[in-house]
């Protein structure tokens, strides 16, 4: 191919599953050229360059990350021949209207395949996704993880990218304190997701190159990965035990989101999650949907039990409730855990923070007028975390319920007390532990794993 025109590609996403795509298949094929990536979804993430030391030889001057509203433009100006769709937690007609736009501007449209950018580990998997971000991945990822620990097996967990800061120096994370967390985790997105694993003193693995973390992490002393998913996206490392989360709280979107809807398909056991805040009657119907999707695979039914840590706090009182933003932006949830919290444990009143909100704040209700009388936690950045917290602060409520899986008042400064919500997974129909052991027991016999002697 050396002399031969490079097909030119843009490659659509937003700083996760995109660089993932790229360094997979396209960074040292000379039969393509990947002139820009473009972002959406995620704020300060675009006007940026994928660093040459990520990019490869091919690249010594990295590649130009632009905002996907010059999509048209640069398919004209680069001569692009094919747009690669690189996002994960698109509801069906949002990914429809990409596609149309791609189209109508001349280029290809392509998605890569499950094969062509899933890596293969020496270590057994077990990935946990989703059909829609907020589903309750991580705390059924928690849950596989005390499982795999109460039988003296050493877990440690890849999580999905979160790809915010200094790319090369992100290029592999390790957290296994919160010092770690503190020193590296760039925003309040990161921390959310890593925080309770570290606090189990589960070892957590992320980046943005991941045949190095997994290559680190072959290299451990670790008896399985446990891939904890992010959004709705498929599983960066090949599992051998693929478990989706389903929430109908959200009824329909199991079958009406991408990749979502690719994770019901190809998993093994699907959770439907959040059964104990929805009737008994659309839990059928969802199941009814997952069985037609994926008749192979086992239902397993489960509450999300949520529960604060001072309940005495809530009771009676004006409350301003902080949620988790991705579930409450892209995710399309009017709410989460921590509406359902002051509602269980009496509060007076919810207060509505959009008349407060500051900033970028007032933009993403603009965007997301779903969202319904809670604060979405956005902090992709220092500016946005500042925001966050003139907010929080400018809301005249008694207490702020914390709905985000990270304790912000450890980093922002909060004028009000913060009551923390926990929520865990807990079966209702079927049995997760039954699954793992099973799971153990396929391993153990092809000498997959070793457990440890007590």
């Amino acid at each position: 191919m050396r002399g031969a025109r490079r097909k030119r590609v843009i490659i659509m996403g937003a700083g996760g599953r995109d660089f993932h795509n790229f360094n997979v298949y396209f960074r040292d094929r000379e039969d393509y050229e990947v002139v820009a990536f473009t972002a959406s979804q995620i704020p300060n993430i675009d006007n940026r360059t994928y660093p040459p030391e990520l990019a490869g030889p091919l690249y010594p001057k990295g590649i130009p990350i632009y905002p996907e509203s010059m999509l048209e433009e640069l398919i004209r100006k680069f001569g692009v021949e094919e747009v690669v769709l690189s996002y994960s937690d698109l509801l069906c007609e949002d990914m429809l209207a990409k596609l149309s736009r791609v189209l109508a501007a001349g280029a290809h449209f392509r998605i890569l395949s499950v094969e062509d950018t899933m890596l293969e580990s020496k270590k057994p998997v077990v990935a946990i996704t989703a059909v829609r971000t907020g589903a309750g991945k991580s705390s059924t990822a928690r849950r596989v993880v005390r499982l795999l620990k109460e039988r003296g097996v050493r877990p440690v967990v890849i999580r999905h990218p979160m790809a915010y800061g200094d790319l090369v120096k992100m290029r592999v994370q390790k957290f296994s304190s919160i010092e770690d967390l503190d020193a590296l985790a760039y925003t309040i997105e990161e921390k959310e997701e890593y925080e309770w694993h570290v606090l189990e003193g589960t070892t957590v693995y992320a980046g943005v190159d991941y045949e190095a973390v997994l290559k680190e992490v072959e290299e451990g002393p670790y008896d399985v990965i446990v891939w904890d998913g992010g959004n709705n996206d498929w599983p960066f490392v090949k599992p051998d035990l693929h478990i989706t989360v389903v929430d109908p709280t959200r009824p329909g979107h199991e079958v009406s989101s991408f990749p979502g809807l690719v994770n019901l398909m190809m998993a093994d056991v699907v959770l439907v999650n959040k059964a104990n805040m929805v009737s008994r009657e659309v839990v059928d119907e969802v199941v009814e949907r997952v069985k037609r999707a994926n008749p192979r695979a086992q239902v397993i039914i489960a509450a999300s039990e949520v529960t604060v840590d001072r309940p005495e706090e809530i009771r009676g009182r004006r409350v301003l409730v902080v949620e988790d933003g991705p579930s409450v932006t892209h995710g399309h949830m009017s709410y989460g855990a921590g509406y359902v919290a002051a509602q269980k444990y009496g509060a007076a009143e919810v207060v509505d923070p959009r008349p407060y909100a500051v900033g970028s704040l007032r933009e993403v209700y603009a965007k997301y007028r779903h969202i319904g009388a809670v604060l979405p936690a956005m902090g992709y950045g220092v500016e946005q975390m500042k925001e966050l917290e003139e907010t929080i602060n400018r809301v005249p409520a008694d207490v702020v319920v914390l709905g985000t899986p990270t304790d912000i008042s450890r980093y922002l400064r909060i004028n009000k007390p913060v009551v923390r919500v926990r929520y865990e997974v807990r079966e209702l129909e079927g049995s997760l532990a039954a699954v793992i052991d099973e799971f153990l027991t396929r391993i153990g016999s092809s000498g997959g794993v070793r457990r440890a002697v007590h």
